[in-house]
């Protein structure tokens, strides 16, 4: 009758981690192989959890999670919880550059060269109308809970666009797939890393280019978005006492490259993430080692 996932949960002196998993395939990657190392070279019970980015941070502050493994740049959260309340403390680079912005298929690029500039949009806003954009341009977005100023941007560049929302970076990827199957033309919110590039090559539109504090008020946004280092994130009381779960953690750092390898694997060759992790840690051992010394 037991809902324990693990025969040692709540065990006397178990090792148990547990990890905000954020929604995209990319944070799911990060997570596969930390917690695959964890259990398999650390001996800990790893526990996951989804949490929307800005309440993770609250679960992070209050040790309901130990650890976020990749962060986009919250700035409120991290004055409160980091600078402020000390409650979270850093946990270092993830080695991941992230970078959002607009872009449009290749192959309408081709047709269209000039679409790539924003100053265009508004005279091929017509290519983009669907059944949701009201007579206006489509602009698709994933999951309202993203770090996303794509509302504002349209309003302040005045184009004849509507924002969009798919529900989620998977919904978001069958609309992706599925436009590009039938060639039709569509102006999507995306990111990189994503392994989707590899499967539908992506242009991306220069929005006004990203000035220091140029999106500091929200309402007033009319940049592009910024090139992110990617951040951990450590529950404090983890950061100090968490042993070798901990050290490993701030340790953690590899590439885009080793990112989308897993992230691939997920969501395209529909491994599952522990299946994922293995392939990857089989055949990278020079990368991880590094991180448990």
């Amino acid at each position: 009758m037991t809902k324990q996932a693990s025969p040692f949960a709540g065990a006397q002196g178990a090792k148990t981690v547990t990890l905000s998993v954020q929604s995209w395939v990319g944070a799911q990657s990060n997570v596969a192989v930390a917690q695959y190392l964890l259990e398999h070279e650390l001996g800990y019970r790893v526990d996951t959890v989804q949490v929307d980015e800005v309440p993770a941070w609250d679960a992070l502050s209050q040790g309901r999670v130990d650890a976020i493994l990749e962060d986009w740049g919250h700035p409120e959260q991290e004055q409160r919880y980091v600078k402020d309340k000390k409650t979270i403390a850093p946990g270092g680079g993830l080695g991941v550059t992230g970078h959002i912005g607009w872009y449009v298929p290749t192959y309408l690029v081709r047709q269209h060269p000039d679409i790539t500039d924003w100053h265009n949009l508004d005279k091929y806003a017509s290519l983009f109308r669907t059944a949701e954009s009201g007579g206006k341009g489509q602009l698709m977005d994933g999951s309202p809970s993203y770090v996303t100023n794509d509302k504002a941007l349209v309003n302040n560049l005045k184009l004849n666009y509507q924002v969009v929302f798919a529900g989620s970076e998977a919904a978001q990827i069958t609309q992706i797939k599925q436009f590009a199957k039938e060639k039709k033309p569509f102006l999507t919110y995306w990111y990189a890393p994503q392994w989707l590039f590899k499967k539908v090559p992506m242009t991306e539109v220069r929005l006004p280019p990203y000035k220091e504090g140029c999106d500091a008020d929200a309402a007033k946004v009319a940049c592009s978005y910024p090139h992110t280092p990617l951040q951990k994130y450590l529950n404090a009381d983890f950061a100090r006492r968490g042993g070798k779960a901990a050290a490993f953690l701030k340790k953690f750092r590899w590439t885009t490259e080793d990112q989308n390898e897993v992230s691939l694997m997920i969501a395209d060759q529909k491994l599952t993430p522990a299946e994922a992790a293995k392939r990857w840690v089989d055949s990278h051992p020079s990368v991880w080692k590094k991180w448990l010394s």
